[in-house]
C-alpha cells in the first residue's frame, strides 16, 4: 500500500516538525540515514548488552555464534571498513548443476541472481575455521547452552581452586573436578539434561535461592555460598562423588545472614567471615563461632544455624551515632579482603569504605574520586527544578497576535509537549541514567595494589589506604570482573573481552572470549575460567596468549574430521503484506499450512498488520518505554499459528511487531532442542527515521550452533523512490542490533506518564481537526510530532557510543534472510505493456525490467546477496477479492505490476556451490519460490520460499576429548608445562620466632633468583595451645588460613625482584575483644590467660606465572608475660581440624593429573 501524498501546503509545517533528508544523489544518499546505534548497559547476567567492537586497529573477530570464525566488516564513525578489494564481487546469474537434488526427496535448487558489492566491508561473507584464528585455543568446560534450556538455572558466579571449579547458579551450585574436566559429560549421574550435554562431567546441589556469590576456604576444605534468600551455607570440597552418583549433595551447615540477598562473601587475614547486603549493612561471622558451629552433627543443623546466628556482629550499627551513620545506606555490592594489611574494603555505587580486618573499626570513607567523606548517609536531594518542568503548561497565541493557521498552531502544541520532555529528560539525566562511575568489580593484585574496574571501561589503581595511584582505559565498555594469576591481571568486559594486565596497568593481550559479557573470572588449576552470561564456561590456559596457542590450534585443526557434524534443515519463508485485513484459515493453510511437511523451521513476515495514525503514533511511543505488540499482531500470530498445527508439530520460539511490522517464527518439535537463542531487534525508518510504518523486524536464532538472523522489511513506497528505499536497507542493517526482549529503558520508564501526555495531546488535536477537514496529511504530521518528543528522549537517555567501533550483528551472522515489501517497481514500462507481458508469462524481460534487480546489480542494495529467479506473476497491486490475473489494479491510478515482495539471502558461501564444512558452516539453496495467486485478502499476494540448509557444527564435547589428548601426548606442550613449575629459590632469615607481648620481630625474606620474580604469600597453617606436660598440640586452621588475633604479619604478600629481600614484621598484639557475641552485644569475661600460644606461619613462594609454589615453615610462639587479657567462656583447645592440613596442598597440572608441592630446601639464617 502507497505512503500518504503529504501536500504542498503542509510540507513547511512538516519540515519544521521532524527533519526530512534532502535530495540528494544516489552515491551519497544512503549516507544521509547512517546513524549510530544508542547501546543500553547490561547491569546483570539476565539483561542483555549488544556487544563491543575491537580494539585499536587489530583484526576483528567476531563471537556471534560463539565458536571459531571471524569476519572484516566493522562499521566506524558510520563508514564501512572494507578490508576487500574493490567495492567487491560482480553480479551474477548461477544455475545448479546437473543430479544436484538435495535432501531425501532428491528436490534440484533453483538458479540464483547474485547481488554485486559482497566481496567488502560489513557485506563480506565472514570468514570460519576448524578452530577460532583470534583468540587463544580454550577448554570448554561447559559449551554455550541454549538459553530456553537455562531458565531457573543461569550460572552467576564461579570459585576456584587447585583441584576444582565451583559455580553458583540459580537453583543451587554445582563443581566440576579438574581432573575431568577433557571428559566427555552427560549431565549427572549420565542422564542427559538439556543444556548441558556436552558439559564436562560434574555434581550439583540440592536446590535452592539463587546463589548470589561464592568464596573457598582451602584451610577447612569448605566453599561458602551467599543466596538470595539471604542465607549463607557451607558444601564441603573434595567430596567423594561417583561417576554414577546421581543424588544432589547437600550443604554442611547454613543460616539466615540477612534479609535481603548476600551480595559478597569475603574471608578476612585473621579468618572471619565478611557479608553485606542491601541498605548499608555489612555483617561479621566470628571464626570462633563458625568452627564451633561446623564440630556439632548433621542431625544438629538448627542448633548450629542458631548459634551463628546469634554471634552476628553489624558493623552498621557500630559506627551510628546518634541516628548519624558514617556510610552509605546504599546498597553494598562487593566485599574485598586486603591479605596484604589486614583490611576489608566494602565497595558502593560510588563510594568505599576501609575496615581493619583485626579491630573492625572504620578507617576511611571514600569515593569514586578518591575524595575522603566524613559522612557519606546524607540524603538526595530532589531536584525542584525538574518537578518544575513536570508541570508542563501548553498555552495558545495572545488574542492581540496575528491568528495562525490551525496545522500552524497544533504543531506548537505538540511541539511544546516534546520540549517539555526534551527538558525533563535532558536536566534529570542523571536521575534516570547509569552514573558509568560506579563500580563494578574490584581486586587485590599480588603487589598489594587494589583494583577496580567501572561502567566506563576507566580501570583505577589504589593503594592500601586508599590513595588513588593510577587510571587507565584499554577499552571502552563496562569492567564486570577481575582476577589475578601471578603478578597478572585478567579483566572481564561486557564486551565479551579479556584483557591482560601487568602490575603497571599496561595491556599484554587482549581476547574476545565470548558473545556476551563476562561476568566472572576465576584463577586456579592452570587455567584462567571465564563465565559468561549465557552460562557457557571456558578455561584459558595461563601461559596465553604464547607459544603454547599455536601448537594446540594446529594439532586441533588437524583433527577437525573427527569433530566435525553435519546436519540438514529446511526453512520456509512467508511475507505477506495483509493491508490491515485479515485472512481466512484457508488463505493461510494455501499459503503456509500447505507446504510444511518437510520444514524444520518457519519464518513468517507481515506488513501493514495495523496503520493509522492514532495507531502509529501510540506504538512510537510505546516503543520508547519498551513496549511493542498489539491485539491485532497477537490475531495474525495466533491464526498463523493454528495453520502450522503449533500445539502438536510446531512450537513458537518468538515474535516482534513494530507498528504495522510483525515478524514471527516456529520451530518443528523434533529439531527443538537444537534451537533456540532467540533475540529481537527493529529499526523504524519511517518518517523521521522514528516511525514504524516502514523499516524492519528482525528475529535471530542459534540453529546447530550457527546464527540464522530473519528480517522482515516494509521499505519506502513510490516508482522514483529507489534510492530512498536504498538507504531503508542500509539504514537497517547497520543499526538492527539484537536483544533478548523489549529492555525498559531506565530514563524512558520513568517518562511514561509525560510520553503519554504528549501523545494524548497531539491525539485530542487531530481528533478536533479530523472533525474540521478531512486532514489525512495531518495523520503523518501528527505521528511525527509525537514521536519527536519519544525519539528525541531517547537520544537523550541512552549513552552514546563516542568514537567507538559499532559492529554490525547482521554481518557477523551465519546466514541472513531478508523479507518483505521492499516496494521496488517496473521501470520504463507502461500498465498496459506490464499486463501484455504478465498474461504472456514473459517474466524474463520483466525481470530486466525490475529496479531491485538493476540496484544488486550495481551493488547498491543487498550487496552480494542471492535471490532465486522470480517464476511467478508480479504480486502488487491486486483489487481485493478478485482471483486471477485479472485481479490487478484497474482503479484511476492503474498502478504498474511489480514484484514488490521478495525473499532475499545471504549464507557463508563465498562461492557458488561451496560444500559445507567448518569453513563454510552454513550452505543454502532454495527449493521453492513462490506466490499463491489464489489468495485474495491483500492488494498484494503472500510469497514464500523453501530453503534446503546444510549445517556444518562442532561436536564440543568430542573436541574438548580430543584436546586433552593432545596436552598429554604433545611433548612440546608437555615440556611448557613443565617450565610452568619452576619456582624461584628463596630463604627466610629464621624459622623459628619467639615473642612476648607487643614484641616485634622481623623476617627476612631473599630472592636467589638473578632472573625471576618471587611471588610470596603468608598464612597461618594452623594454632594451638601449648600443653603444660611438653606433649604435641593440634593446629587447628582459622579460616582460609587465617591469622590468630594476637598475631599481626604486615606485609603479608608482595613481590620480591630478582636478588631482591623483603622484611616482614611479625608483631605480638594484646587482644581484647575475644569475646563471645549474643544478637551482636559483646558478652566479656576478664580472667588471666597463662596459657603460651603458638602458630605456624607458611610462607608460599611462586614464580610470576608459576603453577605451583614452594613453601617455608616457621614456628611463632608468643610466651605469657603477666599480662591480663581477655578470655572466652570456653576453652579453645579444639582437637578437631575440620579438614584441615598441615601438610601442603597438591597441585594440579592441566593435563589432570595431581602431584605434591614439594618444599624446597629452607636455609635458616640467625634470628634478628
Amino acid at each position: 500500500m502507497d505512503s500518504l501524498i503529504i501536500e504542498e501546503e503542509d510540507d513547511a509545517a512538516l519540515a519544521s516538525l521532524v527533519p526530512v533528508p534532502p535530495r540528494r544523489k544516489t552515491h551519497s544518499y544512503s549516507q544521509q540515514f547512517d546513524q549510530k546505534p544508542h547501546h543500553q548497559i547490561r547491569k546483570h547476567s539476565l539483561d542483555e548488552v549488544p556487544r563491543s567492537a575491537t580494539l585499536g586497529t587489530e583484526a576483528v573477530y567476531f563471537d556471534s555464534s560463539d565458536d571459531e570464525f571471524s569476519t572484516g566488516g566493522v562499521i566506524v564513525n558510520g563508514e564501512t571498513v572494507c578490508d576487500g578489494n574493490g567495492v567487491g564481487d560482480d553480479y551474477a546469474v548461477v544455475t545448479p548443476p546437473p543430479n544436484g537434488g538435495l535432501g531425501e526427496d532428491d528436490i534440484e535448487p533453483l538458479p540464483e541472481f547474485i547481488g554485486a558489492g559482497g566481496g567488502a566491508g560489513i557485506f563480506k561473507v565472514p570468514v570460519r575455521a576448524a578452530v577460532h584464528p583470534g583468540r587463544p585455543p580454550c577448554l570448554e568446560l561447559r559449551p554455550h547452552p541454549l538459553r530456553e534450556t537455562q531458565t531457573g538455572k543461569f550460572l552467576r558466579n564461579i570459585a576456584c581452586t587447585d583441584t576444582q571449579l565451583w559455580a553458583g547458579q540459580e537453583n543451587g551450585v554445582r563443581f566440576w573436578n579438574l581432573e575431568k574436566a577433557y571428559e566427555t559429560g552427560c549431565g549427572i549421574g549420565g542422564q542427559v539434561r538439556r543444556g548441558d550435554e556436552d558439559t564436562s562431567p560434574f555434581h550439583e546441589s540440592v536446590t535452592t535461592s539463587p546463589t548470589m556469590c561464592l568464596v573457598a576456604d582451602q584451610s577447612n576444605k569448605l566453599l561458602w555460598s551467599g543466596h538470595k534468600d539471604g542465607k549463607i551455607r557451607a558444601w564441603k570440597m573434595d567430596q567423594p562423588c561417583d561417576a554414577d552418583d546421581s543424588d544432589p549433595f547437600k550443604e554442611r551447615i547454613s543460616w539466615q545472614a540477612h534479609r535481603g540477598p548476600v551480595n559478597s562473601i569475603v574471608i578476612s587475614s585473621y579468618g572471619d567471615m565478611w557479608s553485606c547486603s542491601e541498605g548499608g549493612v555489612i555483617k561479621i561471622w566470628p571464626w570462633d563461632s563458625l568452627e564451633k558451629s561446623l564440630l556439632l552433627k548433621p542431625e544438629e543443623r538448627h542448633m548450629a544455624a542458631l548459634l551463628v546466628e546469634r554471634s552476628a556482629i553489624d558493623l552498621r550499627s557500630q559506627v551510628t551515632v546518634n541516628g548519624t551513620c558514617n556510610i552509605s545506606s546504599s546498597e553494598v555490592k562487593y566485599l574485598l579482603a586486603d591479605s596484604v594489611r589486614a583490611k576489608v574494603w566494602a565497595v558502593q555505587s560510588l563510594s568505599f569504605s576501609i575496615w581493619d580486618a583485626r579491630s573492625k573499626d572504620l578507617l576511611k570513607v571514600l569515593n569514586v574520586d578518591g575524595q575522603v567523606e566524613c559522612r557519606a548517609d546524607i540524603p538526595p536531594i530532589q531536584d525542584q527544578q525538574v518537578d518544575d518542568e513536570m508541570k508542563v503548561k501548553f498555552f495558545s497565541a495572545s488574542k492581540k497576535e496575528k491568528s495562525q493557521g490551525f496545522l500552524q498552531r497544533s504543531r506548537n502544541a505538540i511541539m511544546g509537549a516534546a520540549g517539555a520532555v526534551r527538558r525533563v529528560a535532558t536536566r534529570s539525566a542523571g536521575a534516570f541514567s547509569e552514573d558509568t562511575r560506579k563500580t563494578e568489580a574490584i581486586v587485590l593484585a599480588v603487589d598489594g595494589t587494589i583494583w577496580t574496574g567501572s561502567m566506563s571501561g576507566l580501570i583505577v589503581q589504589w593503594d592500601g589506604n586508599g590513595s588513588r595511584l593510577l587510571d587507565v582505559n584499554h577499552h571502552h565498555r563496562p569492567v564486570l570482573c577481575f582476577c589475578t594469576f601471578g603478578d597478572r591481571i585478567y579483566v572481564g568486559y561486557a564486551s565479551g573481552y579479556i584483557q591482560v594486565l601487568d602490575p603497571d596497568g599496561k595491556l599484554i593481550a587482549s581476547w574476545v572470549s565470548h558473545n556476551e559479557p563476562v561476568i566472572k573470572l576465576a584463577a586456579g588449576g592452570g587455567f584462567i575460567f571465564s563465565l559468561a552470561t549465557h552460562g557457557g564456561v571456558r578455561g584459558w590456559y595461563v601461559t596465553s596468549p604464547g607459544p603454547l596457542d599455536n601448537i594446540i590450534r594446529t594439532e586441533l585443526s588437524q583433527k577437525e574430521t573427527s569433530y566435525a557434524r553435519q546436519d540438514n534443515v529446511r526453512i520456509l519463508i512467508g511475507t505477506w503484506n495483509v493491508g490491515q485485513g485479515r485472512a481466512s484459515h484457508d488463505a493461510l493453510m494455501s499459503w503456509l499450512g500447505s507446504v510444511t511437511s518437510d520444514v524444520g523451521i518457519v519464518a513468517v513476515g507481515l506488513q501493514e498488520v495495523e496503520m493509522g495514525a492514532g495507531f502509529l503514533a501510540m506504538s512510537a511511543a510505546k516503543e520508547t518505554v519498551g513496549l511493542e505488540g498489539s491485539a491485532v499482531g497477537q490475531w495474525w500470530i495466533d491464526a498463523i499459528g493454528k495453520a502450522l498445527d503449533e500445539k502438536n508439530t510446531f512450537e513458537r520460539m518468538g515474535s516482534r511487531q513494530l507498528a504495522g511490522l510483525l515478524i514471527s517464527l516456529w520451530a518443528r518439535k523434533d529439531i527443538r532442542t537444537h534451537v533456540g537463542d532467540l533475540d529481537v531487534a527493529a529499526v523504524p525508518c519511517g518518517f523521521g527515521r522514528a516511525i514504524g510504518n516502514k523499516g524492519g523486524v528482525g528475529l535471530r536464532i542459534r540453529v546447530y550452533d550457527r546464527i540464522m538472523c530473519f528480517v522482515n522489511c516494509h521499505l519506502a513506497a513510490h516508482l522514483e523512490a529507489v534510492n530512498r528505499r536504498n538507504a531503508d536497507f542500509n539504514h537497517i542493517f547497520r543499526l538492527m542490533v539484537f536483544s533478548r526482549g523489549q529492555n525498559l529503558n531506565n530514563a524512558a520508564a520513568g517518562m511514561v506518564p509525560y510520553l503519554y501526555l504528549s501523545c494524548s495531546l497531539g491525539f485530542s488535536t487531530y481528533l478536533f481537526w479530523l472533525l474540521c477537514s478531512s486532514g489525512l496529511p495531518w495523520a503523518l504530521s501528527l505521528a511525527a510530532g509525537v514521536s519527536t518528543a519519544a525519539y528525541t528522549l531517547k537520544s537523550n537517555t541512552n549513552p552514546s557510543t563516542g568514537t567507538e567501533e559499532v559492529k554490525s550483528d547482521l554481518a557477523a551472522a551465519d546466514m541472513i534472510t531478508f523479507f518483505g515489501d521492499f516496494n521496488y517497481r517496473l521501470f520504463g514500462i507502461s500498465y498496459d505493456e506490464a499486463r501484455d507481458f504478465i498474461s504472456q508469462r514473459s517474466f524474463d524481460w520483466l525481470r530486466e525490467r525490475d529496479q531491485l534487480r538493476q540496484e544488486m546489480k550495481v551493488g547498491k542494495v543487498f550487496q552480494g546477496m542471492r535471490e532465486a529467479l522470480i517464476t511467478f506473476p508480479p504480486t502488487y497491486k491486486f483489487e481485493r477479492n478478485r482471483s486471477g490475473l485479472g485481479g490487478y489494479d484497474s482503479g484511476e491510478k492503474k498502478r504498474i505490476p511489480a514484484w514488490c515482495d521478495r525473499v532475499i539471502y545471504r549464507d557463508t558461501q563465498s562461492s557458488p556451490f561451496s560444500e559445507s564444512n567448518l569453513q563454510c558452516p552454513v550452505v543454502s539453496s532454495v527449493i521453492m519460490y513462490e506466490a499463491c495467486m489464489d489468495v485474495t485478502e491483500s492488494d498484494h499476494k503472500p510469497v514464500r520460499c523453501k530453503f534446503h540448509a546444510t549445517i556444518a557444527h562442532v561436536d564440543k564435547s568430542v573436541r574438548r576429548q580430543e584436546l586433552g589428548k593432545i596436552i598429554r601426548s604433545n611433548e612440546k606442550i608437555r615440556s611448557i608445562f613443565e617450565d610452568l613449575k619452576s619456582v624461584p629459590e628463596t630463604t627466610v632469615s629464621t624459622n623459628n620466632i619467639v615473642l612476648q607481648s607487643q614484641d616485634t620481630v622481623i623476617l627476612t625474606i631473599t630472592n636467589n633468583s638473578t632472573t625471576s620474580k618471587a611471588i610470596f604469600n603468608i598464612l597461618c597453617g594452623g594454632q594451638t595451645i601449648v600443653r603444660d606436660d611438653g606433649e604435641d598440640s593440634d593446629y587447628t586452621p582459622r579460616g582460609s588460613f587465617g591469622l590468630p588475633r594476637w598475631l599481626e604479619v604486615s606485609p603479608a604478600a608482595g613481590i620480591i625482584k630478582p636478588e631482591g629481600s623483603v622484611d616482614v614484621k611479625v608483631h605480638h598484639e594484646d587482644f581484647h575483644t575475644l569475646e563471645e557475641y549474643v544478637d551482636g552485644i559483646p558478652q566479656n569475661w576478664w580472667c588471666e590467660d597463662t596459657r603460651d600460644k603458638e602458630a605456624i606461619l607458611m610462607v608460599s613462594i611462586r614464580g610470576s606465572c608459576s603453577t605451583t609454589s614452594t613453601s617455608h615453615s616457621i614456628k611463632v610462639r608468643h610466651c605469657f608475660s603477666a599480662r591480663v587479657c581477655l578470655l572466652e567462656s570456653k576453652p579453645t583447645n579444639l582437637t578437631k581440624n575440620l579438614g584441615g592440613s598441615r601438610r601442603y596442598p597438591t597441585d594440579i597440572s592441566r593435563n589432570g593429573s595431581t602431584r605434591p608441592r614439594t618444599e624446597d630446601s629452607v636455609r635458616r639464617g640467625k634470628s634478628r
